[in-house]
């Protein structure tokens, strides 16, 4: 069907209208007060002369969760539309797809209704369809999705801001708009009255839609969206915000799994680690074996004890907050959208990590929990467990001033602590406005570091530009963390795909890492490295390690800043790991990926016959006083690619618990041999620390044997020996 003839097709045409319902609904008292005053307003629009229509989607847009591209005047005739104008970094729009999921479970498209993603990017790398991909996944959107790149319909309608509701008749007629976030009332209103206006005139058609989700076309992966990563300098463990299986993974340093707490599914209960659940975790903090996680999509401050195993909420009240000032008891405070902590100190200088800094993304603002009683900058003392807003108006700015309160942040996203003189101070990845800022923690004070520009009201000054202060441009950061040891800011330039540093004396900003694509890249030198969207990453190893939470790869990556290489970190399983989420690779243990400095040594071949049995002898020598990690099991592996028939029923890996008495490793040639040659190749994988432990290391080497084998019986065969000095 052709769409019909227009009465102007921007959503100006139905402010006068849908202004005069709203301050009539202001005076309802009942429900049926207001469904009476909607079904009135309806017959108002419906007898227009002329219908107020929306544009046809332009052909060529490309399109999710859908079979195939869908037309306006064809295949939504008789369905009442919701087209929510979105962009994916958006924190409002993020507030708003609760909303969109419960009327989804509400009305079905069998009962008239459908919901239209038209995704219209703020920022260039929003236009990308592989990101907007990664974005339905993370955020469960089951809806079609149009990628409106051009921000065509945008214009035509006149849209002004993120995000934007058009109700839609089942002719194309534009019949509401809902500009902003927290409309649930009004959404589900609207949207009930003119499912039942049309079904009376019998408009309303329940074909369904074709609908193609397409998270179902995914391989399992052991990590899906990991949003933020930290380190317990103590033990050397990571904590991962394994955040589109909504759980917190506690790894060893070398990828294996300990304590796997939450998922597959969201939820929101406390508990023991077996019935514990969050919601799309993003940050996280650990110390003294007490990790203390923003549960973001629930809105809370979830507090993880490792030695009680158990979960418990200290801030928030499980549903968004609007206030933007704070100050009651953490469990009774309403929080909005937590994305990062951090551990900070008091002005009493006399406990360590009592106060919790937290970047609320929901009210742009910084707060604080206070884990002991304590005191605030310019603050009076303040009883454990206060939860307030310590910097930021609340106002989506990019503002700068002495007065933390007159500041502003746009979607703060990132957080690290610089305690030390001179600069005593929060680094904050102001994620909206592409800045990093500072907030002084003697006096609170908000300044500026690199990226945006000066006017506090353009968040729009983005871009992908090495140099100083306000000349250096990111693109939408999500993610800080300081060395300590040299001085140094990293940078999770997350929409640009790379890590920069900054030097805060100088305000210089320069790439460090990734080449600005996409493309998976595993191992790799820092100039030729690929990150995809990194959301956060933290120092580890003393200085040596930058591990980087490299989002939409699904991967944790390991940036070593004395070697500049750029690895995988592998997530496997143990048998003894308390994992109570998905693991969803294989139970066996898992090869991890060679660095590209690993030696490979080629043996010379060895001659051997069905039945006999070949024994490798590890003989490895560590630098001198060197120890082996305790804790992270140094491990090795035996493969035969291409005839993999040789370890059919062989022990294929195994740990090394002493340097000074290392494995032998046996392998039994089968009585029915495939091929008359082989190579069997043995990967080890040493971690091990110095004698003072104030530096750990991880080396790896591979022996590769040839075989030939004969049908001529072999006497004893000696002892293969694995040599090598690290």
């Amino acid at each position: 069907m052709a769409a019909p003839g227009s009465r102007g097709r921007s959503l100006s045409g139905l402010l006068p209208a849908q202004t005069s319902l709203e301050y009539a609904l202001l005076d309802a008292v009942t429900q049926q007060e207001k469904d009476s005053l909607v079904y009135q307003y309806l017959q108002k629009v419906d007898g227009w002369e002329q219908d107020l229509s929306v544009p046809e989607f332009p052909e060529g847009l490309e399109w999710l969760n859908t079979e195939e591209p869908i037309s306006v005047y064809k295949d939504l005739c008789g369905k009442i539309v919701i087209l929510d104008f979105f962009t994916y970094c958006c924190i409002n729009c993020i507030h708003l797809l609760p909303d969109l999921h419960a009327l989804e479970h509400t009305y079905s498209d069998k009962d008239g209704l459908l919901i239209i993603g038209v995704h219209s990017a703020k920022f260039p790398n929003e236009k990308v369809l592989d990101n907007i991909k990664s974005a339905v996944l993370r955020y469960n959107i089951t809806h079609p999705v149009v990628n409106d790149a051009d921000a065509s319909l945008w214009q035509e309608l006149e849209v002004s801001c993120w995000p934007t509701l058009v109700i839609l008749g089942p002719r194309g007629n534009m019949l509401f708009s809902l500009i902003g976030e927290g409309h649930k009332d009004k959404l589900f209103l609207y949207t009930s009255i003119a499912l039942k206006y049309y079904k009376d005139r019998g408009q309303i058609r329940d074909d369904k839609i074709g609908i193609k989700l397409y998270k179902d076309s995914l391989p399992p992966s052991p990590l899906l969206f990991p949003g933020k990563v930290t380190v317990d300098q103590v033990t050397n463990r990571l904590v991962i915000a394994d955040t589109g299986h909504h759980r917190i993974l506690v790894v060893w340093k070398n990828g294996q799994i300990q304590y796997s707490i939450g998922g597959p599914n969201p939820g929101r209960k406390d508990g023991i680690f077996s019935e514990s659940t969050f919601n799309s975790p993003q940050g996280v903090a650990i110390m003294n074996n007490i990790i203390y996680v923003a549960d973001t999509e629930n809105h809370l401050i979830r507090k993880i004890d490792l030695e009680a195993e158990r979960v418990s909420t200290v801030a928030g009240i499980g549903i968004q907050g609007t206030d933007k000032e704070g100050g009651a008891k953490g469990e009774q405070q309403p929080i909005s959208s937590p994305w990062d902590v951090v551990f900070g100190t008091s002005g009493s200088e006399v406990q360590r990590g009592d106060i919790l800094w937290i970047a609320m993304a929901g009210t742009h603002q910084i707060w604080a929990l206070l884990l002991d009683s304590g005191k605030l900058p310019k603050k009076n003392e303040l009883t454990k467990g206060t939860c307030l807003r310590f910097a930021g108006s609340g106002n989506e700015e990019n503002r700068n001033n002495a007065y933390p309160h007159k500041a502003g942040f746009a979607q703060p996203s990132g957080l690290s602590l610089a305690s030390e003189d001179p600069w005593s101070c929060l680094f904050v990845a102001d994620s909206e406005s592409s800045t990093v800022r500072s907030v002084s923690l003697k006096d609170g004070a908000v300044k500026h570091l690199v990226g945006g520009e000066r006017d506090p009201m353009n968040l729009f000054a983005f871009g992908d530009v090495d140099g100083v202060g306000i000349n250096a441009k990111l693109q939408h950061p999500l993610g800080v963390t300081w060395d300590k040891k040299r001085n140094l800011l990293y940078v999770a330039d997350s929409y640009n795909h790379k890590i920069k540093v900054v030097d805060p004396k100088t305000k210089n900003c320069t790439t460090l890492a990734g080449t600005g694509d996409t493309n998976n890249v595993t191992s790799s030198s820092f100039t030729e490295s690929t990150f995809n969207e990194p959301g956060g990453l933290c120092i580890g190893e003393n200085g040596q390690l930058l591990y980087v939470a490299d989002t939409n790869n699904h991967q944790i990556k390991i940036m070593d800043l004395e070697t500049k290489m750029v690895s995988v970190l592998p997530i496997f399983r143990s048998e003894n790991a308390v994992v109570d989420g998905p693991f969803l690779v294989e139970k066996q243990k898992t090869l991890p990926k060679l660095p590209k400095s690993a030696p490979s040594i080629r043996l010379s071949p060895v001659a051997v016959c069905a039945g006999q049995t070949l024994q490798f002898q590890l003989r490895l020598d560590l630098p001198s006083g060197s120890k082996l990690t305790e804790g992270v099991p140094s491990c090795w592996f035996l493969r035969a690619e291409g005839n993999e028939w040789l370890l059919q029923g062989q022990m294929p890996s195994g740990d090394i618990e002493n340097i000074s008495s290392q494995p032998t490793i046996s392998l039994q040639i089968p009585d029915d041999c495939l091929s008359l040659e082989a190579i069997v190749s043995v990967s080890v994988f040493l971690y091990y620390c110095s004698a003072d432990s104030s530096a750990c290391m991880m080396k790896a080497i591979l022996f590769s044997q040839p075989l030939q084998i004969t049908d001529t019986q072999q006497g004893c065969i000696a002892p293969v020996e694995l040599r090598y000095v690290f």
